[in-house]
């Protein structure tokens, strides 16, 4: 995974910039809704507010805190203009259910696991019959589904648990499912626990570039409503340049940046499992580009989405910011 290539400022010149031409003019405040930790949209923003990308571009972003229920209603309902916690196959749903809203730009690309410590389970294959925990609600379970498909597992032959995703690790480690199907940062947590974890194959890259032809899998990013994008374009384009140098900061200073996520409260292993994780992008997946540069791919993303029967339509253009040359 790699991050696109226009060029940031570094950070001295940005912080210049905020104590300079930004400190001359009023912020725009935005109010961004995200999961709460551990997940993905939880990464970036304590980033973003401990080394100040947001005030470098004029921005006094205010990151609120929600479970994945409650970010679906609030952001759907309008309450929140703008979602940081943006699965790009839910966005597709929302225009589906009548929220107009778009995909600004991708943060992660997809990146999941299936894990067990049970013998008898060595493939996917080994899965029918047997039991499979799973935030079965999530975008990252349907991505899973369709990979299972291309490997010709048929999931009607599996039982499926429906559980929360921060009960997810708790099934591995007290051996209550065959298998688990989870993803970071979960999977890096579960397995500094415990060792004896397996991860089944699942063929990610190659069934991915077979099928899109590009190694590219956007799956979560910052989404915003339609009307409010139209009334604030030099705010998007700012809230991108604060994303994308708050990632290219936490890649370069991997343990600096794992300590800044972790907060307060996290222990060393937390840390040190962070740390791990941004050194290892591939499953990290962390890829900051515009939604229009990665239109091809997100439109792949969306014929997953139909094909499982998620989606009950393919989603407009309307919901790929950019696609149609307005950015």
């Amino acid at each position: 995974m790699t991050f696109c290539s226009r060029s940031i400022a570094p950070l001295s010149l940005a912080m210049a910039l905020a104590t300079g031409g930004a400190a001359a003019q009023d912020m725009t405040e935005i109010s961004i809704v995200v999961f709460g930790p551990p997940s993905l949209g939880a990464f970036l923003p304590p980033i973003i507010e401990a080394q100040g990308f947001d005030t470098a571009h004029g921005l006094d972003i205010t990151f609120e805190e929600r479970t994945p229920d409650a970010y679906a209603a609030q952001f759907n309902s309008g309450e929140f203009q703008v979602g940081g916690s943006a699965a790009l196959l839910t966005v597709g749903l929302a225009e589906a259910r009548g929220v107009k809203a778009t995909y600004l730009f991708n943060l992660f690309d997809f990146w999941g696991a299936v894990v067990t410590t049970r013998d008898d389970v060595q493939s996917l294959a080994d899965l029918a019959g047997k039991d499979l925990a799973a935030a079965t609600g999530t975008t990252n379970y349907q991505m899973f589904r369709w990979l299972a498909e291309q490997q010709g597992l048929d999931l009607g032959e599996v039982t499926a648990i429906n559980t929360a995703t921060p009960g997810l690790v708790g099934y591995v480690m007290a051996d209550r499912a065959a298998a688990v199907q989870l993803w970071e940062p979960a999977f890096t947590s579960l397995t500094a626990q415990n060792p004896d974890v397996r991860s089944i194959d699942l063929d990610i890259v190659e069934t991915w570039e077979s099928f899109a032809g590009s190694p590219s899998i956007p799956y979560l990013g910052v989404a915003a409503h339609s009307d409010w994008v139209e009334a604030n374009p030099e705010a998007v384009e700012a809230l991108y340049a604060a994303y994308k140098e708050a990632a290219e900061w936490t890649s370069a200073n991997p343990d600096e940046a794992a300590a800044i996520i972790a907060g307060r409260d996290g222990s060393d292993s937390v840390i040190a499992n962070y740390a791990e994780l941004i050194r290892n992008n591939d499953r990290l997946g962390l890829n900051v580009q515009w939604a229009s540069d990665m239109g091809t791919e997100i439109r792949k993303v969306y014929e997953v989405g139909t094909g499982i029967g998620y989606l009950p339509q393919t989603p407009s253009e309307a919901t790929i910011y950019g696609a149609g040359g307005d950015k």
